[in-house]
């Protein structure tokens, strides 16, 4: 025989067990403020009133008042809820980076070593562009919408975001960013990087502030002065990174979508080709890609619309529409014309009459009308309806450059 748990004595010997007296040690068991009961087997160390608590020293947490107990379980409660929330945003941003095809972009991009985009944080690109105001809105596209954004150290961005309805689009994007991760050249849209933990991706590009080609040639309200040395610069440039995209970037890309609003001038008026979600890369051994027709009325190869197939030459004759523009100030299509600029351009320059189609701010300047003509006829050879009598872009780059040089 034994005494149980909480009592002292001798099972065998009068009087036998007695409860041990825990509360004559009070110290070794309760804290001070609480009050010591002894209870059968056992002791209680109870708080007094306005307390809450277990004031026993081996068990409890001690006697604390009503009002800090309610703050403590609040703020358990708060901590508890935020972690939770913090672990679905985990979660959700998880899913939507492999939805957006992030996981197939990391492998994608991870041999380039001189990539150096980067994946940013949604809070980030929310917090540089107020989350996403209108009034930061930088234009509207086909593909999605363009927002001015500041980052964290200041520095300026453009961030397009793909529109929601369409996941064709959300796959352009991410084209976009592969093709883009591959490209280095001056008058090429750099980009900086992209975040894929959103329900639609987001691209971060550097910031282009004068706008597009199309808007400098055709807005109204548009007074800037736009002569014809500026106008064969810029026509030098779009051919040099159009062939560095067709021979000298690592693969062959076609941009499949060259047109003047494609075309961003920066602060000096330099110009840089934009927006690659149509561009495809090619193997080497391949020289065209058929896919379904996809492009801008007035800028697709007539060719590429017959056969469904795209090669280099597709990217020359859009090319050749552009220089059109900037030769004749017009858009090249327009619904209410019987004949459109470009076949009016034509006919103008077969009759020898190519100042009478010519932008008044060219046709105006003396002593460039020999530049004029070689560049209108080079326009006319890069929009032959026969893809193979078509010069090739480095072709282009060089005719161009060398109307440009000292004579």
């Amino acid at each position: 025989c034994q005494c149980k748990n909480g009592y002292t004595g001798n099972p065998y010997l009068s009087p036998g067990c007695s409860a041990i007296d825990y509360c004559e040690d009070r110290g070794d068991y309760c804290i001070q403020i609480s009050r010591c009961v002894n209870v059968p087997g056992g002791y209680q160390c109870i708080c007094p009133d306005g307390y809450d608590g277990n004031g026993s020293i081996v068990s409890g947490l001690g006697c604390l008042g009503s009002s800090i107990g309610f703050l403590l379980l609040m703020l358990s409660i708060y901590y508890a809820t935020r972690m939770c929330y913090r672990m679905r945003e985990r979660k959700r941003r998880m899913n939507y980076f492999r939805q957006n095809g992030g996981l197939l972009l990391r492998r994608e991009t991870d041999g380039y070593a001189h990539m150096t985009a980067k994946l940013f944080d949604a809070s980030e690109l929310n917090k540089a562009t107020d989350d996403f105001h209108a009034s930061r809105i930088l234009g509207r596209g086909g593909q999605g919408t363009v927002y001015k954004g500041i980052l964290s150290d200041g520095k300026i961005v453009a961030i397009k975001k793909s529109k929601l309805e369409n996941r064709a689009q959300i796959s352009e994007f991410i084209n976009e960013v592969r093709i883009l991760s591959q490209i280095n050249h001056k008058n090429i849209v750099r980009l900086l990087g992209c975040c894929l933990e959103t329900e639609v991706p987001l691209i971060v590009y550097e910031f282009i502030p004068n706008g597009t080609l199309h808007a400098l040639l055709h807005d109204k309200d548009n007074e800037f002065p736009f002569p014809w040395n500026m106008r064969l610069k810029m026509a030098t440039e779009i051919a040099g990174a159009i062939a560095y995209l067709h021979s000298a970037s690592s693969v062959p890309i076609f941009h499949r979508d060259i047109k003047s609003s494609n075309i961003l001038l920066d602060e000096r008026y330099v110009a840089k080709v934009s927006d690659f979600g149509a561009s495809k890369t090619i193997s080497d051994d391949k020289t065209h890609l058929t896919t379904n027709v996809k492009g801008t009325i007035g800028y697709l190869d007539p060719e590429y619309m017959q056969s469904n197939q795209y090669t280099e030459k597709s990217d020359v004759y859009s090319f050749g529409v552009v220089l059109v523009e900037l030769l004749i100030g017009q858009r090249p299509f327009r619904i209410t014309q019987e004949k459109s600029p470009i076949y009016r351009f034509f006919e103008a320059l077969e009759s020898n009459r190519i100042e009478s189609v010519l932008d008044p701010q060219v046709s105006s300047e003396p002593g460039k009308i020999e530049e004029v003509v070689a560049v209108a006829r080079l326009a006319r050879r890069c929009l032959n309806l026969k893809g193979r009598l078509r010069p090739g872009m480095m072709e282009v780059a060089m005719e161009l450059e060398s109307l440009r040089k000292p004579k």
